[in-house]
């Protein structure tokens, strides 16, 4: 059974930072493409950022030079890094997982993700 936790969330005053933490229960995180997605109220889910299991990244423009996602093998646990944060980044973040090592920037961007997180709540306001 896979489970992922998410944790990190928070409230924050714009310009200020949260890091968010993803632990992949139950399989080796290693040899997944891992992906962090928003939503805010009355929006769609976006694809923030992700990462495939060799390591490449794709980031949401909105989010480049602000954000970095990684992730720590040994630990089974994925990492966002959220600096400079706007009101506008106020949203539910999840994250997602996908058997695949490379699901692909297209598949990423419809959500195409096999296990999700339930999600932890992130609040930009002063």
């Amino acid at each position: 059974q896979v489970q992922l936790v998410e944790s990190g969330g928070g409230s924050v005053q714009p310009g200020g930072s949260l890091r968010l933490s993803c632990v992949l229960a139950g399989r080796r995180l290693s040899i997944y493409d891992m992906g962090w997605y928003r939503q805010a109220p009355g929006k769609q889910r976006e694809l923030v950022a992700r990462i495939t299991s060799g390591g490449s990244t794709n980031y949401a423009d909105s989010v480049k030079g602000r954000f970095t996602i990684s992730r720590d093998n040994a630990k089974n646990t994925m990492y966002l890094q959220m600096n400079s944060l706007k009101p506008e980044d106020t949203a539910v973040y999840y994250c997602a997982a996908d058997q695949d090592p490379d699901l692909g920037l297209d598949y990423a961007l419809r959500g195409r993700y096999d296990y999700w997180g339930q999600g932890t709540q992130v609040t930009v306001s002063s």
